[in-house]
C-alpha cells in the first residue's frame, strides 16, 4: 500500500478578521465626538436667540429645529456604544479591558437618556424663554444623566490609561489621567462661565476620540 502524503490545509485565522471588525466599531467612536461638536456649533451660529456664552448645546433640542439635535444625540449615543463594542474587542484580556469598553457604553448611553428627556428653556433660548431657567422634572432627569456620563468618561480615561501605558505610550497614558482634571474643573465654573462647561464636554469628548484612534492604531504587544 502506497501511502499519499498531503500538505497540511491551512485554517485561515480569525484574528486580522477580529481587529478589523474593532478597528471599524472604534471608528464609530473616533467620529462621535467631532460629528456631535460640529454638528452643535453649526446649530449654535444659525439659529436665532442661541448664545455659546449663555447657553449650553443640550437647549439647541428645543424649539421648531429641536430635532435635528435630538438627532444628534441618538447618533451620538449610537456611534459611542459601537466604539465601546470595539474597544472591548480591542482590549479583550489586556490591561482595562473590562472597565474601560463599560465605562464608555455607559457615556454612550446618556446621550440617549439626553435624547429622551430635554434640557429646560432659559437664558433667552429657545426665543421667549425666560432668562431665568425653572428646573423640570425632565430637565433634572437631563442633568443627571449628563453628569452620569462624564462621571464614567473621566474614569474611563483612567482606567484607559494603563493599556495606552502596556503599549509603550507613556506620555499619552499621563495626559489620559490629566485631561479628567479638566473635564471637571469645566463642570465646576459652569455656574460662573457656560462656556467654562461646554470647553470641557468638548474637551472630554474630543480626547476620547485621539485615546481610541491611538488604541486602534497600535498594537497591543508594542
Amino acid at each position: 500500500m502506497t501511502d499519499t502524503l498531503t500538505a497540511p490545509r491551512r485554517v485561515p485565522s480569525a484574528v486580522p478578521a477580529s481587529r478589523s471588525a474593532a478597528r471599524r466599531a472604534l471608528a464609530g467612536g473616533v467620529v462621535a465626538g467631532p460629528l456631535f461638536l460640529a454638528a452643535g456649533l453649526v446649530q449654535g451660529f444659525a439659529r436665532d436667540g442661541f448664545d455659546f456664552t449663555r447657553n449650553a448645546i443640550s437647549q439647541l433640542a428645543l424649539g421648531e429645529a429641536g430635532w435635528i439635535q435630538t438627532a444628534s444625540f441618538v447618533l451620538t449615543g449610537a456611534l459611542l456604544l459601537a466604539g465601546a463594542t470595539g474597544l472591548g474587542r480591542a482590549l479583550r484580556g489586556g490591561p482595562g479591558g473590562t472597565w474601560g469598553p463599560a465605562l464608555v457604553g455607559l457615556f454612550g448611553v446618556s446621550f440617549w437618556a439626553a435624547a429622551a428627556f430635554p434640557a429646560d428653556a432659559g437664558a433667552g433660548f429657545p426665543a421667549g424663554a425666560p432668562e431665568a431657567t425653572v428646573m423640570s422634572g425632565h430637565g433634572a432627569v437631563h442633568m443627571f444623566g449628563g453628569m452620569i456620563g462624564y462621571l464614567a468618561l473621566c474614569a474611563a480615561f483612567v482606567v484607559l490609561a494603563r493599556p495606552l501605558a502596556a503599549r509603550g505610550l507613556r506620555g499619552w497614558a499621563i495626559a489620559s489621567r490629566v485631561v479628567p482634571v479638566a473635564v471637571l474643573a469645566g463642570f465646576t465654573a459652569s455656574a460662573a462661565s457656560v462656556l467654562a462647561f461646554t470647553a470641557g464636554a468638548g474637551l472630554g469628548l474630543l480626547w476620547l476620540s485621539v485615546v481610541l484612534a491611538r488604541l486602534a492604531g497600535t498594537p497591543a504587544d508594542r
